[in-house]
């Protein structure tokens, strides 16, 4: 077995081989580093399932790795290379803009679901310098586009391998080249799937038309999606398509928010007991916070992650008022999160559009003020690579014993938005932020209804959920308080876009 440079326990080097074996047959040798000239039509699926720490990530990159340099051709959605009887093609997917954007951040090239299952229809002059960039074609002669504009698009491609990045670089917008939109008809060859506890059936059985080969790394103790009793789509596949990783313990690397979440892997732990254990884990290591109140200036980037809806609700208000909010309006800054896009059927490219620019179901943003048209508003999507967007807006503002919400800004169709400085757990997979507060009094009435999920007290699922989402730092508040900001909303803390942003698409109403 040949392996890149990785430290791999043995049931990732078990893991690797199996997958090796299985892309083997799909077509492409990791041990040679090359495209084989025939492969099955079929291979099926394969899951890799492990808890948090356990090497998911690290395996799915240095797959991604081996398989670039194996000659495989990574599909983004962006860019869509003319198919070739040779070639083999990758994409890496995530259920989320957030989830793929965490992906991005650690060197993977990932995408959304939606942006692979429908492909773009592009004007000549993007197909001639994106084939240019990718490798497949001559410098182009573009008008309007300097050479040093070019120059520009070609030292950011090389160095981060994202077309639409580098577009920006050159002062272009992959958006303005779009003609239309089309499902996509060819199939690929292989699918990574990041966060496949989040997978619903309709969405499994999309993916297994489109791609032959499929790779699911997921979490079997995250919460499975609604509807579907507990269980994750992995949990059906046979025995002998689904393998466990084990959490590699590295005392350089040893982290108490892992600590603390597979302590929750002990079937005779207390809620009480586990509460003790967040306390002495906050009182050696600063990397847990044992809070008193919800910190209302960590709730503008990073939601209050809670089990109840009406918990919810109250810190949403609670954060409003905290920061001077008005009734009847949002102030630049606050966050919202996408709860669905509200188009009838025949503006389906509408819909395509926006789901394109990262306006899908629980994508984070942050409003930054009203649009040039009524109805619109001007948002930052967290984790898009091209994050300015403007778009038609329905914000819903839900209060406290209230069965309608208010709705401060509302077109006639478009995105909707649900406020976004607390979220459930549920709504929070997938996603991760440096700093994350969980409410802890939700998860003691969780402990005390004696619920259970798929034969695990639901409590514990809850706070495994919601501390993994914590990348460096957890705050584990304990009372139904909540502490004032330091200072006013704000937006400059947020990356520009790189160039004008120009949504004929997105800004113009059914």
């Amino acid at each position: 077995m040949s392996l890149p440079v990785l430290n791999f326990s043995d049931d990732q080097a078990e893991a690797w081989d199996r997958v090796a074996e299985m892309l083997r047959g799909a077509g492409v040798d990791l041990d040679a580093g090359a495209i084989l000239p025939d492969a099955p039509e079929r291979q099926g699926v394969l899951a890799l399932v492990g808890k948090a720490g356990s090497g998911k990530t690290m395996l799915l990159a240095g797959l991604t790795r081996a398989l670039a340099e194996a000659g495989v051709e990574l599909i983004s959605g962006d860019y869509d290379g003319k198919p070739r009887k040779d070639r083999r093609t990758l994409a890496i997917l995530a259920p989320t803009n957030k989830a793929a954007s965490v992906l991005r951040g650690r060197g993977v090239p990932a995408t959304t679901i939606h942006r692979i299952l429908y492909t773009p229809v592009y004007d000549p002059q993007y197909e001639k310098i994106a084939e240019w960039l990718a490798g497949t074609g001559d410098r182009p002669v573009v008008e309007g586009l300097t050479d040093q504009a070019l120059d520009r698009a070609r030292s950011f491609y090389d160095a981060m391998k994202s077309i639409p990045g580098a577009l920006a670089a050159a002062g272009l917008r992959g958006s303005d080249f779009i003609l239309g939109w089309k499902r996509r008809e060819e199939p690929l060859d292989i699918g990574f799937i990041d966060e496949s506890s989040m997978l619903d059936e309709r969405q499994f059985d999309d993916l297994r038309e489109i791609f032959p080969t499929l790779v699911l790394f997921g979490d079997p103790a995250q919460l499975a999606p609604v509807g579907q009793s507990g269980e994750m789509v992995f949990d059906r596949l046979p025995e002998g398509r689904r393998l466990t990783l084990h959490r590699v313990h590295r005392q350089e690397q040893d982290s108490p928010i892992l600590d603390l979440a597979h302590a929750l892997g002990d079937a005779s732990l207390q809620f009480e007991t586990f509460e003790q254990m967040v306390a002495d884990a906050a009182r050696r290591d600063d990397r847990v916070v044992w809070a008193e109140r919800v910190d209302a200036g960590l709730m503008a980037r990073s939601p209050a992650l809670v089990w109840r809806n009406q918990t919810r609700i109250r810190l949403i208000q609670a954060f409003r008022a905290a920061y001077g909010a008005p009734a009847d309006a949002l102030l630049p800054g606050e966050p919202l999160i996408c709860d669905g896009i509200e188009l009838p059927l025949k503006h389906r490219k509408k819909r395509i559009d926006l789901e394109a620019r990262g306006l899908i179901k629980g994508a984070q943003v942050i409003y930054l003020g009203p649009g040039t048209k009524p109805g619109f508003s001007r948002l930052h999507v967290m984790g898009a690579e091209d994050p300015r967007v403007s778009a038609a807006s329905i914000i819903k503002i839900e209060l406290p014993d209230e069965e309608e919400p208010f709705i401060p800004y509302a077109a006639r169709m478009g995105a909707a938005f649900l406020h976004g400085a607390a979220v459930t757990i549920h709504k929070a997979q997938g996603s991760q932020w440096e700093e994350v507060q969980v409410f802890a009094p939700d998860l003691f009435v969780a402990a005390r209804t004696g619920r259970t999920e798929a034969g695990l007290p639901l409590w514990k699922r809850l706070a495994y959920v919601a501390i993994t989402r914590a990348e460096k730092r957890l705050h584990w508040v304990v009372r139904n308080r909540l502490a004032r900001p330091q200072g006013a909303l704000t937006t400059d803390d947020l990356p520009r876009a790189a160039a004008p942003l120009t949504l004929d698409a997105t800004e113009a109403e059914a």
